[in-house]
């Protein structure tokens, strides 16, 4: 597989319809690799290729026929000091920090932990590879076709804008979220929304 140089920005991956641009930032890094899934398989077979160029701390590479589905992470190399805050393991698979979509949860094994049960203490950290263990990060489409939609154009000085949880909002539809001035326009702003292990049963 040949990768391209690519660029330093956007940060994540992105795809720009005949393949994908992936970059990350560290400061540290002595080489990253990304690592290719393939889609179809429970585990996933691994493909690692090396992030070509850095250009402002930020490691990047273009691969071309690489599209949305693609499961993807990052391993690391550089120093192991955790008493400088540094803790790089090319054994550990790490999510994309800017990714737009994650498959999976964190199935808690000793492989997830940057140290050994046996010796947390260590100076070498732990080899046990965690990619069995975690969630990948997900290629997704930017492109929509919101056919006929258009923007609705409101000045912003008559906008209304808030900020709603958009599964607390979806499970009050019945109730009407506030009392507008006639005419009115919101804009609502979903809340950020972040990734978290086991299931939340919602609130009757």
């Amino acid at each position: 597989m040949r990768i391209q140089p690519g660029n330093a920005y956007p940060l994540g991956a992105t795809f720009d319809g005949a393949g994908t641009n992936f970059s990350v930032f560290s400061e540290v890094a002595e080489r990253v690799e990304l690592c290719l899934f393939d889609n179809f398989e429970e585990q996933g077979r691994e493909t690692r290729v090396d992030l070509p160029e850095v250009t402002a701390f930020c490691w990047h590479g273009y691969l071309p026929q690489v599209g949305p589905g693609q499961r993807y992470g990052f391993r690391v190399h550089g120093p192991w000091a955790p008493s400088a805050g540094h803790r790089c393991h090319p054994s550990k698979l790490l999510l994309d920090p800017y990714a737009k979509a994650i498959d999976g949860e964190v199935a808690w094994n000793e492989a997830v932990f940057p140290y050994r049960f046996a010796d947390p203490a260590g100076d070498q950290g732990s080899d046990l590879d965690s990619a069995s263990f975690v969630p990948r990060s997900v290629v997704v489409n930017p492109y929509f076709d919101w056919a006929n939609d258009r923007a609705p154009r409101v000045p912003l000085h008559e906008s209304i804008i808030y900020e709603m949880h958009v599964g607390g909002r979806s499970l009050m539809l019945l109730r009407r979220l506030d009392q507008r001035p006639a005419g009115a326009a919101g804009a609502p702003q979903p809340a950020a929304a972040a990734p978290r292990p086991g299931r939340r049963k919602p609130r009757q």
